[in-house]
């Protein structure tokens, strides 16, 4: 709507700007339109355009500065009559009231689905090594959503294979995933989008997010962010479908094309081809080219449900904005008015620091939040220090439910016993859960894990369901059934873990790791990684767990802190200074992959002396310092695994841990290096060449066994 809006208080414009002093912005620019200036009288509040504005376009913190020039203007008037503010005032809220009614809020992301699918078309010369290396997954992961493969070393060049990826919300602007891509001799941006990752991106992303200009790509050591598109749904096309396959369209592909190829059921039309011209109204299939999202099938060949936010909408969002405004502006007047009648009984003789503080509290979401503070105070007890965090309220159980679920919190539904308090099994709304029973004293352990869990998501971290804390502190998990890596490598009631599994499970730690390291901001630091922390799941899966130490820092920082963790995964530089980076976790980790190899504790106890004890760091650099460790090697292996495993793979599982547990925290690798390097290990493929992979001398020296 463009509208001329001139506002005049009480007599001519000119007749007040000739006579008064007056208060002016100049160029405030309000959404797409410039303002040449906005004037305040002393006594009479006076504002124009000078051109046409589009109020729709009119941004809201634009539209506060307004409001905080005219509240300012009318506290400078001392002598003006109480009902005359009140009545300007509020002839002033009907203003903005029309203003903030032709606001369009515009809707961006605000999470992404853990899972969507890339249509790979595979060139001549590729293979399913090469695809889940620039797609940051394995040959297995992608057999499980390809049936059709029967030899996977042997695939049909020019056909299509899905890759599953993770599809978050990137910058809360757009659904996508970034892949890093290690760049090669000889690459160009063209080369890497249409060949290397076959057209699943484009030049001009590549640019985009990237600081190489086109004709200046290093041949050699750097790293390139190749972002791919994603789709989680639409409920406005249809309700019944939520994992899509980002497809990138090819000459003489339709609808009908594209639905017969992509069900795993080659020639099955379930689909309606109509179905695929909703989600992608803006297409022009006839092209032969762009991005097209299409419904695709997970593990099962089942069409995943649209899993629909419980956000508030966009236009709620707007209605609670505008009857926020309209608040704080009603207030203003109550204050004012108050502060008028005071005035009246004060002396007049005020200085400038006099004027009253207001202290702003607020949160950016549109959900209901209960602050943390509160959490204590709820649970009956002080908490001071606690202050900031938030909570999503929707999560929050009562106590009667969990005593309910865990017989009164019985010894029979007890399944473990943690360093901050017992965790009992339950089923809370018909879904599986452990819940940790914490002691009052480790309301700092509870927020902090709070806090992660309600802001980080991944497959590869346990889930928080919700909390309580009425009496006690509860954190509520999923019920994770195969209980920890510690039980399976020393319970005797435990069969031993295969050998390819125990590497499974080594890179599904990694990925939660790195996902905290390098994928959330702020990154979180977990300071407590163990076996005893890595939960197995029903499928032999890993996940990490108890963030309850868990520590926030910038990317890149580290900070000095009181020693926490456990003894035999502390890295040199924490135990001694308390220096806190993302290097504790990689030094911890490591441990954990000696573990996985020998089943032996972090620290061994010879012949169960305590006054003899050696940490497993050392005791494998002992082994690792022969030039032919094999012999050594065999004694320090899982003696459960008898001869069922391969050697190399654990003597490069153990180089990897070594290179982890360096003593100068500048030489580990990241988490992101050792994924990729378990990745490699995790290959079956008797002809893969790392080296023609990574130009990363010291990863393929490390995989190549130099």
């Amino acid at each position: 709507m463009i509208v001329q809006l001139v506002l005049l208080h009480l007599g001519s414009v000119v007749e007040h700007m000739s006579n008064r002093r007056c208060l002016t912005v100049k160029g405030v620019n309000l959404g797409s339109e410039n303002i040449s200036s906005i004037g305040f009288l002393m006594t009479e509040p006076v504002f124009f355009f000078h051109n046409s504005v589009s109020l729709s376009s009119i941004s809201s913190q634009n539209i506060l500065l307004l409001l905080g020039l005219i509240t300012s203007t009318s506290r400078m008037n001392s002598i003006r009559t109480r009902n005359r503010v009140v009545i300007e005032l509020g002839f002033l809220l009907v203003v903005i009231l029309i203003v903030l009614s032709n606001f369009k809020v515009e809707s961006k992301c605000s999470k992404g689905c853990d899972l969507a699918l890339a249509s790979y078309y595979l060139w001549n010369g590729s293979n399913l090594t090469y695809v889940s290396t620039v797609l940051e997954t394995t040959v297995d992961e992608i057999l499980s959503y390809n049936p059709n493969i029967i030899d996977k070393d042997r695939v049909q060049a020019f056909t299509r294979v899905n890759v599953p990826f993770r599809c978050d919300c990137i910058n809360k602007d757009f659904l996508g995933h970034v892949f890093k891509y290690d760049v090669r001799s000889g690459n160009t941006y063209d080369r890497i989008a249409n060949l290397i990752y076959s057209n699943l991106t484009t030049v001009n992303w590549l640019q985009t997010f990237n600081t190489y200009p086109a004709d200046r790509i290093p041949d050699q050591n750097a790293q390139l962010n190749v972002t791919v598109n994603c789709s989680c749904g639409d409920k406005d096309v249809s309700k019944d479908y939520g994992l899509f396959i980002t497809y990138p369209l090819r000459p003489g592909e339709s609808p009908e094309f594209i639905v017969a190829n992509t069900s795993r059921d080659r020639g099955n039309t379930s689909l309606d081809p109509q179905l695929i011209r909703q989600y992608n109204r803006n297409v022009d299939f006839s092209s032969g080219s762009g991005l097209v999202y299409v419904p695709g099938q997970d593990r099962n060949g089942s069409y995943r449900p649209l899993q629909l936010s419980k956000g508030i909408s966009s236009g709620a969002i707007a209605g609670i904005s505008i009857g926020g405004i309209a608040a704080v502006l009603l207030v203003a007047v109550c204050i004012y008015v108050g502060i008028s009648r005071r005035k009246k009984r004060e002396v007049p003789l005020l200085s400038a620091g006099s004027e009253g503080n207001s202290n702003h509290h607020g949160h950016g979401s549109g959900i209901p939040l209960i602050k943390t503070s509160e959490l204590a105070a709820r649970a009956g007890r002080p908490s001071p220090g606690l202050s900031g965090i938030t909570v999503d309220k929707s999560v929050e159980f009562s106590y009667e439910e969990l005593a309910q679920a865990t017989d009164n919190f019985s010894l029979a539904n007890k399944i473990g016993q943690g360093g901050f308090g017992a965790v009992y099994y339950a089923e809370l709304r018909g879904e599986k859960a452990a819940i940790k029973k914490m002691d009052m004293q480790a309301t700092k352990e509870f927020l902090a894990e709070l806090k992660v869990l309600t802001h980080v998501h991944h497959l590869n971290l346990v889930r928080l369901i919700g909390y309580c804390v009425e009496g006690s502190l509860f954190l509520v998990y999923e019920f994770i059934e195969n209980g920890n890596l510690s039980e399976h490598l020393r319970g005797s009631a435990r069969e031993p873990l295969p050998w390819p599994t125990r590497v499974q499970i080594a890179l599904d730690s990694a990925r939660g790791l790195e996902y905290i390291h390098e994928h959330t901001v702020p990154v979180y630091i977990h300071r407590d990684i163990k076996s005893a922390n890595i939960l197995i799941d029903k499928n032999y899966h890993g996940k990490v767990a108890d963030f309850g130490l868990a520590k926030l820092t910038e990317v890149g920082s580290s900070l000095q802190t009181r020693l926490v963790g456990t003894f035999g995964y502390m890295p040199p530089e924490y135990a001694q200074y308390g220096d806190v980076s993302p290097k504790v976790d990689v030094y911890a980790f490591g441990v954990v992959l000696y573990e996985l190899i020998s089943a032996k504790e972090a620290i061994v106890k010879a012949n169960g002396s305590i006054a003899d004890t050696k940490g497993l760091v050392a005791l494998f650099e002992d082994v690792l310092s022969n030039p032919d460790p094999r012999e050594d090697f065999n004694k320090v292996v899982d003696p459960r695994l008898g001869d069922n495993y391969p050697f190399d793979s654990v003597r490069k599982m153990a180089q990897l841990a070594k290179a982890c547990t360096h003593e100068n925290p500048q030489l580990r690798p990241s988490m992101r290096s050792i994924v990729v390097a378990l990745m490699t290990l995790s290959s079956t493929t008797e002809d893969w060449d790392v080296g023609s992979f990574y130009d990363n001398q010291g990863l393929t020296n490390l995989m190549s066994g130099r």
